[in-house]
């Protein structure tokens, strides 16, 4: 009898979390001989980074991800999010599937992550059970999309506005987290002034602020998940 034997990778920063996925792989397994999966697990976007870029440098390919959106950051300010991640999987590894597993559940975020990601799985951890992780595995090895209920009834929602956040959006909003001056930012994401106050004032719309003080967007911008 022959073995398929498939590579995950489990990023998240919660140790129950990945023992979780560990445990639904385990279950797959001990129904199906003909399969076995070799896990990974990565803590933050460094370390995950570095395993994705093993398996892009090597002729072993990673069959599934799931990934987390709440991420520390690389050490050099790069990759700032899981959604930033799941961006650059795509980028190296586009045969890769992608289990986005959040605590995500706010429209515009989903919305957001469909978006920039398109994982074939999408699952918002307060559906999850044990035997719902099992059937998202299951799909997504098979090809075949799978959204916890969560995220199918906000799919079903419309999004009020066009304008979906890009990664310069998500580095303006990241920067000014961290305290650096609206001044000092054509420096660093490349775009003019007025450029910068543009995406400002769309951001500032788009989470319906009407305060010109900038954090009030940092704060909810971190309420929201993007920083």
């Amino acid at each position: 009898m022959q073995i398929k034997k498939y590579h995950a990778l489990l990023i998240d920063d919660h140790p129950l979390i990945a023992e979780a996925y560990k445990s639904a792989f385990k279950y797959i397994e001990s129904q199906n001989k003909e399969i076995s999966f070799s896990i990974q697990t990565a803590i933050d976007c460094d370390s995950a980074y570095a395993i994705l870029k093993e398996f892009a440098s090597s002729s072993t390919n990673l069959d599934v991800v799931f990934l987390d959106m709440r991420l520390p950051p690389s050490k050099d300010n790069t990759i700032l999010s899981g959604e930033d991640l799941g961006i650059q999987i795509n980028k190296i590894l586009p045969e890769t599937k992608i289990i986005v597993s959040t605590t995500f559940n706010d429209n515009y975020r989903v919305h957001s992550i469909l978006k920039n990601i398109n994982p074939l799985g999408f699952l918002v951890k307060n559906d999850l059970t044990p035997q719902e992780l099992v059937i998202a595995i299951q799909n997504v090895l098979n090809d075949s999309p799978y959204y916890s209920k969560t995220v199918m009834k906000l799919v079903r929602n419309e999004v009020s506005n066009d304008y979906l956040l890009d990664d310069i959006d998500r580095k303006i909003m990241y920067e000014l987290s961290i305290g650096t001056k609206t001044k000092d930012l054509p420096k660093i994401v490349s775009l003019s002034m007025p450029a910068i106050e543009k995406r400002k004032r769309q951001l500032k719309a788009i989470f319906s602020i009407e305060s010109s003080d900038d954090r009030d967007l940092i704060l909810t911008a971190r309420e929201k998940g993007f920083i």
